[in-house]
């Protein structure tokens, strides 16, 4: 049924409504030399290339493979160009909208219960931090570390005895707004640590001796603006000076080396890395609360999709970390731990040589303030569904990082002074 509007009105319905993705497109190509990468990135100047991995265009490089959504009208010609200079590639989502729409394939186990089964909004992630309070009164608080600049709260979930100070791990989701199965998995570890302690001999022993901070969504404004507005949507939603472009990537707002990569500084990339160092109400309260508790915080564990990788320092440069050997033995059983229950196939090393240079992020940043143990899990899948990991793999995914989990927690307990 077609509608016809005053045009006022679809002038405001248009600058509200949510986008549609319908017919765009993921392609996959690789490279093969110099000359084809730079292939992919004159397109990249000529057409409105959203690049899923790497991250952006200045990480194009021969033999890396590059994922990126294009919009239905200029998937012809991109396919085209790519034809006529005999590269190879393949269409990994054909309709983006029908995969959008397919995300949603289990359906609610009981109505007004948490689903550890399903997407969450913030909405139901904040009755959920309230919901483990009541629950587990002895084992779960809440600690609200800061606001963000549309003035959500951003809660951290302590995990663990009250007022024992003891070793820490801290632990985040959802940095990049569109990356759904991380605060996915943050929820079902708060969940399965507090369901299980007493129970599992593993878990209680890490409870008994350990605390757990949790924030379970860094980024909530762009978390809301993703379930919102704009499913694709990486960045926070602040306002940029002289741009009409919204938004910081946060993953590139610490200091860590902040300056140090090139092409991070348009405030319309999806990479922008903010005006300054913790410019970013988030970064700040982020920040302020990880140096307040330095002295019990032993490791720091970030939760990113997709790609299957466990990454450690450093982004920045290809200098390794003096306790490299000890953070590669590390990665090297947790990702064993975690194929064991489902064969899944996760590589691991540094960041700069394993996934691609970055500067001003939150792991460098934590390893340089004096956390010797920390790590990037980079989830499931390695590219079919990309950012749109369908409900039903959302198990699957969360119990097998919980194994690499808990290896690294019993590490830590066991290794760090």
């Amino acid at each position: 049924m077609m509608l016809i509007l005053p045009m006022g009105l679809i002038a405001t319905t248009l600058a509200i409504a949510p986008v549609r993705f319908d017919r765009e497109k993921v392609f996959r190509v690789k490279p093969q030399d110099e000359k084809q990468a730079d292939i992919i990135k004159d397109l990249a100047k000529t057409n409105e290339l959203d690049f899923w991995y790497p991250g952006a265009t200045h990480h194009v490089a021969a033999n890396t493979t590059v994922d990126f959504r294009v919009s239905e009208k200029e998937s012809q010609a991109i396919q085209s160009a790519l034809d006529q200079n005999k590269m190879h590639y393949e269409i990994l989502i054909h309709d983006l909208q029908e995969e959008i729409e397919k995300q949603f394939d289990v359906k609610e186990d009981i109505p007004g219960r948490h689903s550890y089964a399903k997407y969450n909004n913030w909405e139901k992630i904040v009755a959920w931090t309230e919901k483990m309070m009541d629950k587990h009164p002895e084992m779960v608080s809440r600690i609200k570390i800061g606001s963000t600049v549309e003035d959500n709260p951003l809660y951290v979930l302590k995990i663990g005895k009250k007022n024992e100070r003891r070793k820490a791990i801290f632990m985040d989701c959802g940095i990049h707004a569109r990356e759904w199965v991380s605060p996915a998995f943050c929820q079902w570890f708060v969940y399965q640590a507090t369901k299980t302690y007493g129970r599992n001999k593993i878990m209680t022993k890490l409870l008994d001796r350990m605390n757990f901070y949790i924030l379970p969504v860094f980024n909530v404004d762009g978390y809301i603006w993703s379930w919102t507005k704009n499913r694709m949507w990486r960045k926070n939603r602040s306002k940029n000076q002289n741009s009409k472009c919204i938004g910081t990537d946060l993953n590139r707002n610490f200091n860590a080396s902040w300056d140090s990569i090139p092409n991070t500084n348009d405030p319309c990339a999806d990479n922008y890395r903010g005006s300054a160092p913790e410019s970013e109400k988030e970064t700040k309260a982020f920040t302020d609360f990880i140096r307040s508790h330095l002295n019990e915080i032993k490791a720091y564990i970030t939760f990113h999709s997709y790609s299957q990788m466990l990454l450690f320092p450093y982004g920045y440069t290809s200098k390794l970390p003096p306790n490299h050997k000890d953070l590669a033995k590390v990665a090297k059983i947790g990702t064993d731990v975690l194929s064991t229950r489902y064969e899944t196939h996760y590589i691991y090393g540094p960041i700069e040589s394993t996934i691609y240079p970055t500067s001003g992020s939150s792991l460098d940043w934590a390893y340089d303030l004096g956390i010797k143990h920390t790590f990037a899990f980079e989830l499931r899948d390695k590219g079919k569904f990309g950012f749109l990991l369908p409900e039903s793999r959302i198990k699957p995914t969360c119990r097998e990082t919980m194994l690499a989990v808990k290896f690294i927690s019993k590490y830590i307990l066991k290794h760090t002074p």
